[in-house]
């Protein structure tokens, strides 16, 4: 018997930070919406595999190292004595059960329908939703594809989860291993390999490109190498894995160069791929890339249309906060709400390694390729009193301005608090703001946000071609 077709104004599929924040922007404008999760637990990778427990574990190693009090005090701290996997992700698992009844309380408040179950387009505007209690058809005018990425695994590595991991499947370990290599030298990569490594696990980081995070400002980015040196991170970079196999009670990796690694465990962080497998997005007429990531315009619409794509599943910059706008985006597109038409001109990146690095805007070397005549302030942590009082003295903030009319062009931070300062910087960007602006402003004291004001005046220095007394 075929199921009753049910109306609505939106179908969303994928409960994660694009897909919840479309629904409820559909929702707050009076539409019926219905939100399709196929998981047992609402948030999607954001709330159970990715951006909150790995944020909250790089809390939790912060805090089970010391490596805090060792900047402060100078006392090297040793891993607290039997620390185990379950101290390490209790706190973990209380975020990610709060974070989830966060979500679930704004459903029911937005009163959005929540259907459990897998999702098939039977055409561009109708999807059958099967569970164990049967099958329901549903149809709208407009669908917004929200059901993210998970790590991208090749037929060549062993996975098996107790010594060989994806950036998922960490989350399940049952020890604090003794050395790990991570092979993957982006986001994920490095934010894994600083948590461990601050927990006292032997790192090798293997990367087949001559850097860290090449998207990144090169001189955030060598930063960032220092500090991972100094947690006796090892780097392998121009190398690629050729070979991993079992050995003894942990793993061989042989790189491309012929070199041999040993570890207890392996993490693989190289790329990930769109959500997309049982959607039938042929039968929807949605194009899609080789990597399974979703093919969309600049209002998230995708190849089909009415139909729409928002967050993981379609590609970079793959982040919460920008998912979040783009399914708010996309909905308004959809039904013409005069409310949300583009998304921020700026928009940070936060990176959660140890330490914590945020951009906005131009890097020194997008101001090269584009010939953009620049220049630079520099403000660092060490000559801040609250850097001192916090005990991080390696962070730094920089940044690039116009030269001809000192218009702030970026910004870029390494340390402590860094993804929360960097709005005060992108909110300067958006106004239009220059050096003066810093300067004008004034800042409480003693606070990391001062080193602002003070870049600002390096700027003028470096400007005028002499530095300025920091006054």
């Amino acid at each position: 018997m075929t199921p009753m077709m049910e109306q609505f104004d939106l179908l969303v599929i994928g409960s994660g930070p694009a897909g919840e924040k479309g629904a409820a922007q559909a929702a707050y404008f009076g539409k019926r919406v219905a939100l399709i999760e196929r998981e047992e637990v609402v948030g999607g990778a954001c709330i159970n595999t990715g951006t909150v427990p790995s944020k909250t574990l790089r809390e939790s190693a912060l805090y089970f190292s010391g490596l805090r009090q060792r900047g402060i005090y100078g006392i090297d701290y040793s891993l607290r004595a039997g620390l185990t996997v379950k101290d390490f992700m209790h706190h973990k698992d209380e975020v990610v059960a709060a974070e989830r009844k966060k979500i679930e309380r704004n459903l029911e408040s937005h009163r959005i329908e929540f259907v459990r179950g897998a999702a098939t387009f039977a055409d561009a505007h109708t999807i059958t939703v099967t569970a164990k209690g049967g099958a329901r058809t549903l149809s709208a005018p407009a669908i917004l594809i929200a059901t993210g990425s998970r790590p991208h695994r090749t037929a060549e590595i062993p996975y098996d989860d107790k010594f060989i991991f994806d950036s998922d499947s960490i989350l399940t370990m049952d020890r604090i291993p003794e050395s790990m290599i991570v092979v993957g030298g982006g986001v994920i990569g490095c934010e894994y390999a600083s948590i461990f490594a601050a927990l006292g696990v032997k790192v090798a980081l293997v990367d087949g490109r001559d850097r860290l995070l090449p998207f990144l400002d090169k001189e955030i980015a060598e930063r960032l190498r220092t500090k991972l040196d100094s947690l006796n991170v090892q780097f392998y970079f121009g190398e690629r894995m050729a070979k991993i196999e079992h050995a003894g009670a942990g793993i061989q990796m042989t790189l491309s160069s012929g070199k041999s690694l040993d570890a207890e465990t392996a993490l693989f962080a190289a790329g990930r791929r769109g959500n997309i497998d049982g959607l039938n997005l042929g039968k929807a007429g949605v194009e899609v890339n080789s990597r399974g990531l979703i093919v969309v315009n600049e209002n998230y619409e995708t190849s089909a249309a009415h139909v729409y794509a928002a967050g993981d599943v379609i590609g970079f910059p793959a982040l919460a906060s920008t998912s979040m706008e783009q399914g708010r985006l996309a909905v308004c597109h959809a039904f013409g709400f005069q409310y949300k038409q583009k998304l921020a001109s700026m928009m940070p990146m936060g990176i959660y390694t140890i330490p914590e690095i945020s951009a906005v805007g131009e890097s020194e070397e997008s101001c090269q390729e584009k010939k953009i005549s620049y220049a630079l302030g520099r403000a660092n942590y060490a000559n801040n009193a609250r850097g001192m009082i916090v005990g991080d003295t390696a962070g730094m903030l920089k940044l690039i301005f116009r030269r001809d009319d000192k218009r702030i062009l970026g910004v870029h931070m390494i340390g402590e608090n860094a993804t929360e300062l960097i709005h005060i910087g992108s909110a300067v960007m958006e106004m239009g703001g220059t050096l003066d602006t810093f300067i004008e402003l004034v800042f409480n004291y003693p606070t990391l946000s001062e080193t602002y004001k003070y870049a600002a005046y390096d700027g003028l220095g470096n400007l005028a071609g002499h530095k300025l007394r920091e006054g």
